[in-house]
């Protein structure tokens, strides 16, 4: 389980496919001081990668982002969350098929889920996407912490089929759109 934020920090926990994509995003974005991807919402302690890839487990692979506030808002936060995943595919982001890979936002406190509502009420509005979405919101479930080796995956494992293929365009999308944005 993750440690609490450092004074003054808040915590975003966010699922939106395969936790090394939502990783790999977040870890570019200014007043995000640190991104662990792990699993959440289910019924099995401290589950291992394996055990969530069975899709028994009920949990959901999930990014743990801890922000800095006055840098950058929950709101902000999640309008990059919705921009960088298809939140109107229940249990599925590409060809990443499953349960673990819902779309959802573990609320943390009920600001967070007002705004959450609000920012999906936003981004449905401007019709960003062709169909309703999907995204479940959560109410705070323990973060179980993923194996060493799913860290900062993307960073180290750029030659990796799957980072260049799934990884990099939603970082090349992500860079470019918010580019203001970016940590220096």
């Amino acid at each position: 389980m993750a440690e609490q934020p450092s004074p003054g920090n808040e915590v975003a926990v966010l699922g939106g496919g395969c936790f090394w994509c939502v990783e790999a995003v977040f870890a570019d974005l200014r007043g995000v001081k640190s991104v662990l991807p792990g699993y959440s919402g289910g019924h099995v302690d401290n589950p291992s990668y394996e055990q969530v890839c069975g899709k028994e487990t009920g949990h959901i692979e999930v990014a743990r982002i801890e922000f800095d506030p006055s840098e950058l808002s929950f709101s902000d936060l999640l309008r990059v969350f919705f921009a960088t995943h298809d939140p109107t595919t229940p249990g599925r982001q590409g060809n990443d098929i499953g349960p673990q890979y819902e779309s959802a936002i573990f609320w943390q406190n009920e600001s967070q889920r007002e705004q959450a509502e609000a920012v999906i009420a936003e981004v449905e509005a401007q019709q960003v996407y062709d169909a309703p979405i999907v995204t479940k919101l959560l109410p705070p479930a323990r973060f179980w912490q993923a194996e060493d080796y799913h860290s900062n995956y993307f960073a180290l494992h750029p030659e990796q089929g799957y980072c260049q293929f799934v990884i990099a365009p939603k970082v090349a999308k992500f860079r470019k759109q918010f580019q203001d944005r970016l940590k220096r």
